[in-house]
């Protein structure tokens, strides 16, 4: 991630939707907006992959669920918003989003059924900040897809193996699962999902 340059003052989240340039991709922390780097192909067509299982998934379900292209997630009592790599919105929920019609933009955790990051050199943002954030707004499951390893060692190991977090969130707080080669992904918001760790990582090498 470029940070802008320090002539930028901390915006609140209102300040910030009505600078943002069009088509641009940033996130806000803490008021600091910051330019989101060209992904890797790679990076791309993993998350382009896990959105298609997953949205496969709940048109078999027929669940009331849409993945947006731009639609950003907001902290509701922090100037801090993310725009996450996949995120599965649970439409009728919208109703009671305050900043859905004009900023497509959510802040309640029952809006969101899950949350899919794939890890980019910025590693720390989305195993700490994001990871936090996630938990207190309640985001029910939110994936860590490490596919190159970039993350600390007292998570991945020593020596550093790419692997998948699930975060499901338990009586206030997340429970995390590792998943790593041909191990099958436990989803608990898709439970039938067939799909392992290889064949995501597998995506991104095709």
């Amino acid at each position: 991630m470029q940070q802008l340059k320090t002539e930028i003052q901390r915006l609140t989240f209102s300040e910030f939707i009505e600078w943002k340039p069009d088509g641009s991709h940033y996130e806000l922390y803490d008021g600091v907006p910051i330019e989101m780097p060209q992904p890797l192909g790679q990076h791309e067509d993993i998350a382009s992959f896990l959105a298609e299982q997953v949205t496969a998934e709940y048109l078999r379900l027929n669940l009331p669920y849409r993945i947006p292209k731009h639609a950003l997630v907001k902290k509701p009592d922090a100037e801090s918003a993310y725009l996450p790599d996949v995120l599965v919105l649970n439409r009728p929920n919208l109703i009671h989003e305050p900043l859905w019609a004009k900023a497509s933009t959510v802040t309640l955790g029952a809006s969101i059924p899950l949350i899919i990051e794939v890890v980019s050199n910025n590693w720390r943002v989305d195993y700490l900040t994001k990871v936090k954030d996630y938990e207190e707004m309640g985001i029910r499951e939110y994936w860590l897809v490490d596919y190159l390893g970039l993350g600390g060692r007292r998570f991945l190991g020593n020596p550093k193996q790419p692997t998948i977090f699930i975060h499901e969130f338990i009586d206030g707080e997340y429970q995390v699962s590792a998943f790593r080669e041909q191990e099958r992904l436990i989803s608990p918001t898709f439970p039938e999902l067939l799909l392992t760790v290889a064949q995501v990582f597998q995506a991104g090498s095709d």
